[in-house]
C-alpha cells in the first residue's frame, strides 16, 4: 500500500495541532510546553555559570541534600582533574580512575572560594573568594605561594584558561591577558550585559576562541579570537537569552542552551553554520548547568536541574545508505521530510531535532550539577559532580547509548566534616540570612565583605584592572610552557609568599 503526499500532509498537519497547543482558553491555543498558567522564568542571573562552573551560593546550600560546605565547581580543561570551591577554601581531586578519587591539594589561604579554575594538571590555580569578589589570586599549589593577583572594577563572575590566555568575565566587560606573564592584553568594555558571567574559551590554544553573549535579551553569540585580538563572527542562535556555552577541545565547534533549555545547537566555528540541532524536553523549561563535549567530539553531554542528564551523539545521517537499501521506514522518513515544508516552523523544526542518544536519572531533583564526559581507563565514563558532595561515574555505551549504569560515587568531603556541618545548622544564630532566590551576581557582592580598599587602589578606565605586586623569585618563565613535571609552568623559587 502507497501513501500519497497530500495523505501524509493532512495527517500532520492535524498532528500539529496536537504538538503546538495543549489546550484552549478563550479561544487561545497554548504553545506546546508552556504552562498555560506560568510560573515567572528563571533569570539570567539564576542560571548560574553554565559551561565549566557551577555556583551553589545561598538558595543551592538550602535546598534538600545540598552539601552545607559546597560552593562551586569546575573540571579542568582536559577532565583529569575536579577543583571544587569550598567554605574553608578549595580542593582540587584526580579523576582519572574509577575506583578511587585522590585529593591533590587542599588550600586554604581564602575561605569561600566561588571561582576556582586549574590549568590542565599543571600547578597553576586560579582562585577568586566572596571576601573579595573583586580580585583574582594566581597560585601555584605545589610550591604553596602566590604568584600574582589582579584587581577589577567589578566582581569577578567567572575565568577561563588555557595554554595561552587566561579571561576574566565581569557583568559588563572582558579581561584577556597574556597568561606566560599575566599581561592584561585586551579590555573589551560596555559588552552586553551578562549577569551570569557566561563565556567559554578554547582550550585549543592555537586559535583560542573566546565565546559570549552579544545580546542580553536574545541568543545572539559573539565568536572572538583572542590569540589576534578580533572579533570572527555573530551567531544568532536562540530566540531566548543564552544560557551555556562550550567549545569542543579543538575549537571547531560550539554548542550552546538558551534559558528556556529546551533545545541545543552546535555550531562550526569559525564560519559559525549550525551543523546540529538536539531536543532535550518539551514539556517543561529547565535551567541549564552545564555542557560538555567529548574528547573526539562524537558525544555532548548536558545537565539541568532535573534529575535528567542527556548525551547526544553528533552524527550525520547518510541518505546514500538509505537509498541502497530502501525500506518501509526509510520511505516513510522521506515522506515526513518532504511533508514538513508545509508544516508551520515551529513543527517542522521539532520533526528535525535528535534527541537523546543516552540518559542518566540521577536520585536527586533541583540541586545544581556540572557534567563532563572523558575516558577513564580506556572506557567512556559520565562524570557529574552534584553541591549534594558527591561526584557520580557512569558507564556510557557508545553504540547502543539507552540509560548510563552508575558504576561509582566518591565523597568531595570527608565524614567528619559532613558531621561537623550538620552541628553548624543547629546553629541558626550563625547563619546569615539571605533573600530567597537571591541572584548570582548578588550574591557575589555581598556587603558583608567589602574590598579592602587597597584592592581598588590605582584602579583607571583605560585599563580596568590593577595588577598587584609580583614576587621576583616568581617571575613568569620566557620559555615554552612545561605541565608534565616538577619544572611545570609557572617555576617558582623555593621562598615562600
Amino acid at each position: 500500500m502507497k501513501l500519497s503526499k497530500q495523505f501524509l500532509v493532512t495527517r500532520l498537519k492535524s498532528a500539529s495541532v496536537a504538538l503546538l497547543g495543549r489546550g484552549e482558553e478563550e479561544g487561545k491555543r497554548v504553545p506546546a510546553g508552556i504552562d498555560p498558567n506560568p510560573r515567572p522564568p528563571t533569570s539570567s542571573s539564576e542560571t548560574g555559570r553554565k559551561s565549566a562552573t557551577l555556583m551553589e551560593s545561598q538558595d543551592a546550600a538550602e535546598s534538600p541534600g545540598g552539601h552545607q560546605g559546597f560552593i562551586c565547581a569546575s573540571f579542568n580543561q582536559d577532565i583529569t582533574s575536579l577543583s571544587v570551591g569550598t567554605k574553608t577554601g578549595y580542593r582540587l581531586f584526580s579523576v582519572t580512575a574509577v575506583d578511587k578519587m585522590d585529593c591533590i591539594h587542599e588550600g586554604v589561604e581564602c575561605p569561600d572560594v566561588y571561582i576556582v579554575e586549574r590549568l590542565f594538571s599543571s600547578s597553576l590555580v586560579v582562585v577568586v573568594s566572596l571576601s573579595m569578589p573583586r580580585r583574582m589570586n594566581v597560585y601555584h599549589f605545589k610550591k604553596g605561594t602566590e604568584i600574582c593577583n589582579y584587581s577589577y572594577s567589578n566582581n569577578i563572575l567567572s575565568v577561563r584558561l588555557n595554554r595561552q590566555r587566561l579571561v576574566v568575565c565581569l557583568e559588563e566587560s572582558v579581561y584577556i591577558h597574556n597568561i606566560k606573564d599575566m599581561k592584561l592584553l585586551k579590555t573589551l568594555l560596555n559588552t552586553p550585559t551578562n549577569p551570569s558571567g557566561l563565556c567559554a574559551l578554547s582550550v585549543n590554544h592555537t586559535n583560542s576562541y573566546l565565546a559570549y553573549p552579544g545580546n542580553a535579551t536574545i541568543g545572539e553569540i559573539i565568536v572572538y579570537d583572542a590569540n589576534n585580538l578580533s572579533t570572527v563572527t555573530l551567531i544568532q542562535a536562540h530566540d531566548s537569552p543564552l544560557a551555556a556555552l562550550t567549545f569542543n577541545a579543538s575549537g571547531s565547534r560550539l554548542a550552546s542552551a538558551s534559558e528556556k533549555g529546551t533545545v541545543i545547537r552546535v555550531f562550526s566555528i569559525p564560519e559559525g553554520q549550525r551543523l546540529f540541532e538536539f531536543r532535550r524536553g518539551m514539556k517543561r523549561y529547565v535551567s541549564i548547568s552545564s555542557l560538555s563535549f567529548s574528547a573526539d567530539a562524537q558525544f555532548l553531554c548536558t545537565s539541568s536541574n532535573t534529575e535528567t542528564v542527556h548525551i547526544f551523539k553528533l552524527e550525520q545521517h547518510s541518505p546514500s545508505r538509505e537509498e541502497e537499501s530502501p525500506t518501509w521506514s526509510a520511505y516513510v522518513g522521506k515522506m515526513f521530510t518532504a511533508a514538513s515544508t508545509y508544516l508551520p516552523t515551529q513543527v517542522s523544526d521539532m520533526m528535525h531535532q535528535d534527541r537523546a542518544f543516552a540518559t542518566v536519572r540521577l536520585n536527586m531533583f533541583g540541586l545544581k550539577n556540572i557534567c563532563a564526559l572523558a575516558t577513564i581507563q580506556k572506557l567512556p565514563r559520565l562524570l557529574v559532580a552534584s553541591s549534594d558532595g558527591y561526584l557520580y561515574i557512569y558507564n556510557v555505551d557508545p553504540q547502543d547509548g539507552g540509560e548510563c549504569v552508575l558504576v561509582q560515587k566518591h565523597r568531595l568531603f570527608d565524614s567528619d566534616e559532613d558531621l561537623a556541618e550538620q552541628k553548624e545548622e543547629e546553629k541558626p544564630e550563625d547563619a546569615l540570612p539571605q533573600p530567597a532566590n537571591q541572584s548570582y551576581a548578588a550574591t557575589v557582592a555581598l556587603p558583608s565583605t567589602p574590598p579592602s580598599s587597597t584592592t581598588l587602589m590605582g584602579y583607571s578606565e583605560d585599563g580596568g584592572a590593577q595588577r598587584g605586586e609580583v614576587i621576583p623569585e616568581h617571575e613568569f618563565a620566557e620559555g615554552p610552557v612545561c605541565l608534565d613535571d616538577e619544572n611545570e609552568f609557572p617555576p617558582v623559587g623555593n621562598q615562600s609568599n
